[in-house]
């Protein structure tokens, strides 16, 4: 994540402040040798690969901050969280790709770092990589696993995470349900929230919510480094020079890189970025299989999907998109619950002749299940596009009602899990709308600008 904050703090440098302020910063990141001695690595292709490590470090964190952000426990010293990004080589598009932490890995032969035990291949989690052999063996892992080369390595941890999050001025996040986990103190009400560097981090971290581990989470976190990028670009802030200079040392002061990725080559990078928005980054996730592979002494892995982790690793080294995006979809509003799992009928409440079929097919072309066949409600003089459903579906309700803006949301107990559109006067067409994030097991890519709250009208009226 402070990598992509300070690749978007260089687009800002190379047109306002340039290599004067970005002067002797360099000093401040802390250098790594990932690389050292590395043999028989994949084939470079087209465009910049970086790999993005986001250990559990909390060394220097604070017993105030230990406290209050629930990190105790004792640090595994592995990765948390790690990321591909790669950067196209006409600086136009960045694809940024999360690897589940608990992957299924065969880790190459390699000499442990804390004990100096010489190791023959043998499975693991991919998060174990950094334990055993630190940024090396983890760049030599995943490369083994995607056959992409890595050209530079970007390391962060919790405080430093923080650091940079409370530099910036907070980032905005928005969520449609809310969002509470016991282990990391996290409680967000639906809606739009500005985080600071403690409760970003809580955001990035939480895993307990709804079942689904850290795949959920892996979507969070792409969210928040979407919604970081269009902070850092479009905060005036930083143009000035001091405060941008305030900004880019708390940045890169406590970051770990390679030697090779300085300030000068992010300043040169910026340069080429000109124009870059969240609409230019992409967001995936490597598909698992549903099924665990339990692992002596280790315990269940997540497999990654072959065919479709070839697909995306492809498209990495052949530096093409990781989808094709419709323009249309950053437009539609998104909801809680998919379109796709809820049915409703529609009930023509106006005079006009077909309205009632065309409302249909639009809902049908949204995604929601229909009936097919619409009907004529007992009122034709119905004002008010009315949405009625039995209390137990009141989630659906409200993803319906985010179609038909404006739109009264009405209870209708007993009346089972089909939803009833009576469309009134004003009704001119159903609005798109999407679940905020992608189907499980999805192979698409979310666009940064396609991460937004949901339109304050489309909420309906309780």
């Amino acid at each position: 994540m402070r990598a992509v904050t300070a690749l978007s703090v260089a687009v800002l440098a190379s047109s306002g402040v340039g290599h004067a302020v970005m002067s002797g910063l360099d000093s401040g990141i802390e250098r790594v040798d990932p690389f050292k001695d590395m043999k028989n690595r994949p084939e470079a292709g087209r465009g910049l690969n970086i790999l993005l490590a986001g250990t559990d470090g909390r060394d220097t964190i604070t017993e105030e901050q230990r406290q209050a952000y629930r990190l105790g426990g004792k640090p595994c010293h592995c990765t948390d969280t790690l990321m591909l990004l790669h950067l196209s080589a006409d600086h136009s598009r960045v694809s940024v790709v999360s690897l589940p932490r608990d992957s299924y890995a065969m880790m190459p032969p390699h000499t442990d770092r804390t004990s100096g035990e010489e190791h023959r291949p043998h499975p693991v989690k991919l998060n174990a990589a950094y334990a055993e052999g630190g940024p090396e063996l983890t760049v030599r892992t995943v490369e083994k696993m995607t056959e992409v080369k890595i050209d530079h390595y970007v390391e962060v941890d919790f405080t430093s995470f923080m650091e940079t999050v409370d530099a910036v001025g907070g980032v905005e996040i928005c969520t449609v349900r809310r969002l509470k986990d016991s282990y990391t103190g996290l409680d967000l009400a639906p809606g739009p929230h500005r985080l600071d560097g403690g409760q970003a981090l809580k955001y990035v971290r939480s895993r307990h919510l709804d079942g689904t581990g850290d795949l959920s989470r892996m979507q969070r976190q792409q969210r928040f480094l979407a919604a970081l990028t269009a902070e850092v670009t479009g905060s005036g802030v930083l143009l000035n020079p001091v405060r941008f200079r305030e900004v880019a040392q708390s940045v890169l002061g406590s970051l770990r890189a390679d030697s090779g990725f300085t300030t000068e080559r992010m300043l040169d990078l910026g340069k080429a970025m000109r124009g870059f928005t969240p609409a230019s980054a992409e967001f995936t996730s490597v598909p698992v299989q549903e099924e665990a592979r339990e692992v002596p002494a280790i315990g269940n892995t997540l497999v990654w999907k072959a065919k479709e982790a070839k697909r995306i690793f492809g498209a990495l080294r052949e530096d093409r998109p990781l989808a094709d995006h419709d323009s249309a979809r950053s437009k539609a509003t998104v909801v809680d619950v998919p379109p796709e799992q809820i049915r409703v009928q529609v009930e023509n409440g106006t005079p006009r002749q077909g309205l009632g079929a065309q409302a249909d097919r639009a809902l049908r072309a949204t995604g929601f299940g229909t009936s097919g066949q619409a009907v004529d409600a007992a009122d034709r003089a119905t004002a008010r596009t009315t949405v009625l459903y039995d209390p137990r579906w009141d989630r659906s309700a409200r993803t319906v009602a985010a179609a038909f803006p404006g739109a009264e949301l009405k209870a209708a107990p007993g009346q089972g899990g089909t939803l009833r559109v009576v469309l009134g006067a004003d009704f001119t067409e159903v609005h798109p709308v999407r679940a905020e994030d992608p189907p499980e097991g999805a192979t698409g890519a979310l666009r940064g600008d396609e991460v937004t709250c949901p339109r304050p009208e489309a909420a309906g009226k309780a």
